[in-house]
This record gives structure tokens, C-alpha cells and sequence, in this order.
């Protein structure tokens, strides 16, 4: 269970642009004190990420740092990871405290009965010779493998690898997860609010009088995130302050939206 307010984020890709992207986040996160009750963090916060026995990426110290100070406080993160940092280990469970899945999350989340997945793999056609990648990049064998390179080396391939995915929105402006997002609620009654990232396409939506479809988008284009409450659910752009923009937001029972910018 995630306590409200839930705050969530994806796609930050840390180690594609300059650090100033990076310590955006870092102050993003330093402001959750006093605010968030949990914070989900679906997919891709980091572009590459590897557990090697004894080393791991360089780069991103002071956003585990901020992330175990939220742990120390009290909040509770969950990490959903994503297709470029789903071989995330003990470091992030054990040193950091976080919770980490490689797979699809179900649970309460700020009291709905929510639906979380990153997104990589689902479209039924478009996706198809990725998740047969995905099958081999995840297996085992081909973890043990990496691991046995030289980290140096492993990190040069891994991110040449991983900059066809990382710098644009989706082709279809996130259309296909959204007719996603809408199918799971048809056919799950009990879900309230299911949660996509992957397209880097903030969406925040009404599908059905009790479910809602969410993505928080990217901050490689645009610092947003998304504010879970008990009974609304906000879609807001960071500009320095965790308050943020208000975009726009859904109450829980009403059909029409509370504000939309």
C-alpha cells in the first residue's frame, strides 16, 4: 500500500542530458519532506543501470542519496523498473530501502485500487520483436554474462544500445497504452486507476465513470508528475516548486474534471 498523497514520476533518464537535469530532480525530491506520503517512481529513472558484485554506474549519487533520505523519513518508495533499468539488485532494495519490481505492480495507492506497469512491451503488434529482445536481454544467462564484463565496457555498450528509445515521445502521442489503459479497466470492474509511463506522454483521463488512466510523462521535455490523493488525482509541472503547475486534475466521483489548463 502507498500512502497519500502518492507522488509519481518516470522517465527522467539520468546520464542522457547534463547533470542540471539530474539536480532538478534532486530539489524535486529534497521538496517530497512535510508533502508526500509515498512516491512511485515508474520506469526509467535511470537510462542505464547495472549492479556489478562490488560497482555500479557512476553518475547518480546524490539521487540515491536524496531517495534514502526520503527512506530514512518515512516515506515509502516503490520503483517499477523500466526497460532500461530493470536490472536494478540489492544496492537499490538493501542500501537505498526502496521497494523494486520487475514486473507489473497491483495494489492501494492513496486508496484506489490501482494497476501500475512502465509500459515496454505491451502493444500487441508494435512491440512484438522487443519482447522477444526483452526475453533474452532479462534472462539469467545473459545477466550473468554482463556482469562478467568490465564495467567500463558493459556501460559503453549499454548505452549505445539505449539511444534509440530514450530522447521522444511515442509515434502515437501515447495512444496505444491509453486504449491499453482503458481495456485493462474494462476488464478488471475492481481497478480504479491504472498508471502507464514509457510514451513520455503526460496523460491524465476519465476512460470510465470509476477509471482513470495516468501517465506522468518525462523530464527530458517537460518536468511532470502526477499527485494522488484519497479522493483527486493532479497532473502538475514542476517550475521549482514540488506545489508545481496544476495542469489539470480529476476528483474521484465527479465526471467532469476539478481544473483543466
Amino acid at each position: 500500500m502507498l500512502e497519500a498523497p502518492c507522488y509519481i514520476v518516470s522517465d527522467m533518464h539520468l546520464g542522457v542530458r547534463s547533470r542540471e537535469l539530474e539536480h532538478r530532480l534532486v530539489i524535486f525530491l529534497r521538496q517530497l519532506h512535510g508533502r508526500a506520503g509515498s512516491l512511485l517512481i515508474n520506469g526509467d529513472l535511470f537510462d542505464f543501470w547495472f549492479e556489478w558484485r562490488t560497482v555500479m554506474p557512476r553518475g547518480h549519487f546524490r539521487t540515491l542519496a536524496a531517495l534514502a533520505d526520503l527512506r530514512d523519513a518515512g516515506i515509502e518508495i516503490l520503483m517499477v523498473a523500466g526497460n532500461h533499468d530493470c536490472w536494478g539488485d540489492d544496492l537499490l532494495t538493501e542500501d537505498v530501502g526502496i521497494s523494486y519490481e520487475r514486473g507489473p505492480w497491483d495494489g492501494r495507492l492513496a486508496g484506489w485500487e490501482s494497476h501500475v506497469e512502465h509500459g515496454d512491451g505491451l502493444r500487441p503488434r508494435e512491440d512484438r520483436g522487443y519482447r522477444m529482445l526483452r526475453s533474452v536481454l532479462r534472462h539469467p544467462a545473459s545477466i550473468w554474462a554482463f556482469r562478467a564484463l568490465p564495467p567500463d565496457w558493459g556501460s559503453r555498450l549499454a548505452n549505445r544500445s539505449s539511444r534509440v528509445s530514450r530522447v521522444h515521445r511515442a509515434h502515437d502521442k501515447g495512444a496505444a497504452l491509453e486504449q491499453l489503459g482503458a481495456r485493462w479497466l474494462d476488464a478488471h470492474p475492481t481497478t480504479e486507476l491504472v498508471v502507464y509511463g514509457h510514451s513520455h506522454v503526460a496523460t491524465l483521463r476519465r476512460m470510465s465513470r470509476t477509471g482513470v488512466y495516468a501517465n506522468a510523462g518525462s523530464w527530458l521535455d517537460s518536468p511532470t508528475y502526477l499527485v494522488v490523493r484519497t479522493d483527486s488525482i493532479e497532473l502538475r509541472r514542476w517550475n521549482g516548486s514540488a506545489e508545481g503547475e496544476l495542469l489539470h486534475a480529476l476528483d474521484r466521483r465527479a465526471e467532469e474534471s476539478l481544473a483543466d489548463a
